[in-house]
């Protein structure tokens, strides 16, 4: 048995009832099996066993008061997964869902995705199982207060700089952030998705999107192809997927679904600018649904359905995938409909979003598979950024970030493309990036002895 499978099962052994955790885990040290022979030192300081366990989780209580003065309790966390090539930084998750489990996944992942950006960010997690929706703005406010009461003494511009995720947009950030400055007295840049007037940056709401679009570019470009005349489907309608579809428009690309919980839309004439405008006030100003959009543009609309379902199921013919909504989207049966459907190329906005099944037959079929921790990196990035900015005291125009976004993604892929070719897995994007995050902050692992 390998030193990494030995790893793997002392993690399925102490972290129990943490399935999330346990495939990205899995996911990871298959590929570092490949370090095992050239870097005996690895091993030698324990590097694989220290990686998987986080340095600390910080699990706590949130009670805050509902509009109708009934006292409400939520738990808090935050994992600060790795600290080894800078602050911890990862964003925090408001929804039902979050469990410990799914936190140590995401800063588990964090790592490497951090390591891939070129900057010097650590890996962290945190959120609550609050749900913002249907709570009014009052609400969302005096739970975000009750959440950085605790969150506040973990915190700090050289410490962790926690952003935003699911649940977690500008107004919960805003909120966040004001009670934190009222605890510490100090403006300094230790929450990241900030508005632009008080040390935000332009670009930070488009980057995720941007970025896993960007990385698919430079995946066509190897097969000598590129984004304009191509058909793609993108999952979700939140931050991450209005980008997306923003982009492949800008880049030529025509893009046919959206989805929420609630199903799918199909629009094969294309979301054009101006469909993606009204998409835009629905979800982030209206928070209504997607099945408004079919009655709106008169499309068809596939109530309880995903958009892997659908075009598997109705035989939709596309060329490009960006998955953007949750993880584990994608299974087996439709990453086969996808290739079955003329799909060649998934680029992965939303976190661990193929299961390992579905990775296995995109790969088997030869298909161009970006991996989270590589596509979706450009909204960490650009975290990173305004990191950056923040430490400077100045803000960058709109195409200085934009062009800095686009040079860590080209980045990120070259990184990405190197490391799977000098291990003996060329082309192959899973191996490359989790070997390029990991070598980097291995490394400095080894420099800093055994801490």
């Amino acid at each position: 048995m390998s030193v990494c499978d030995e790893v793997y099962a002392k993690v399925v052994e102490k972290h129990p009832g943490q399935p999330e955790f346990h495939q990205a885990v899995k996911e990871v040290l298959e590929s570092l099996k490949l370090t095992e022979a050239k870097r005996p030192d690895y091993v030698k300081y324990k590097v694989y066993e220290r990686i998987v366990e986080p340095d600390r989780a910080i699990i706590f209580r949130v009670p805050w008061v509902d509009d109708k003065g009934e006292v409400q309790i939520n738990r808090g966390y935050r994992v600060q997964f790795n600290n080894a090539i800078g602050p911890y930084k990862g964003g925090l998750r408001f929804h039902p869902s979050v469990n410990l489990g799914i936190i140590k996944f995401l800063g588990f992942e964090q790592i490497f995705k951090n390591s891939l950006t070129t900057l010097p960010m650590g890996g962290a997690k945190g959120g609550s199982d609050f749900d913002p929706k249907g709570k009014s703005d009052m609400e969302v406010m005096r739970f975000c207060q009750a959440f950085m009461r605790e969150l506040f003494r973990h915190i700090g511009p050289d410490t962790d700089v926690p952003a935003g995720d699911i649940g977690v947009g500008a107004r919960e950030i805003g909120y966040m952030y004001g009670y934190y400055k009222k605890l510490v007295n100090e403006h300094t840049g230790v929450l990241t998705g900030k508005g632009l007037e008080y040390g935000g940056s332009l670009i930070r709401p488009e980057a995720t999107g941007y970025g896993s679009t960007y990385f698919a570019a430079e995946m066509l470009a190897t097969r000598g192809k590129e984004i304009k005349g191509l058909v793609a489907a993108v999952s979700g309608s939140g931050n991450v997927a209005q980008y997306t579809v923003e982009k492949v428009n800008q880049l030529g690309g025509k893009v046919i679904t959206l989805s929420d919980s609630n199903g799918t839309v199909v629009d094969e004439k294309g979301i054009d600018a101006k469909k993606l405008a009204w998409v835009m006030e629905l979800k982030n100003v209206r928070r209504g649904r997607i099945e408004e959009y079919a009655k709106e543009f008169n499309v068809a609309y596939y109530a309880g359905k995903s958009v892997w379902e659908v075009i598997t199921e109705q035989g939709i013919r596309i060329d490009l995938a960006f998955p953007s909504a949750h993880e584990n989207e994608i299974d087996g049966k439709t990453a086969s409909g996808l290739v079955k459907n003329g799909c060649f190329l998934v680029s992965e906005g939303a976190n661990m979003p193929s299961t390992p099944e579905a990775q296995d037959i995109f790969l088997d079929n030869n298909v161009l598979y970006g991996p989270a921790k590589a596509a979706n990196a450009g909204g960490v990035a650009t975290s990173g950024l305004e990191m950056s900015q923040n430490s400077l005291r100045l803000s960058w125009d709109r195409e200085e970030v934009d062009m800095r976004l686009q040079k860590i993604m080209k980045a990120i892929h070259k990184n990405a493309l190197d490391a799977a070719a000098a291990y003996g897995h060329p082309g192959n994007y899973i191996v490359g990036a989790n070997l390029a995050g990991f070598i980097k902050v291995a490394n400095v692992m080894v420099a800093n002895g055994v801490v």
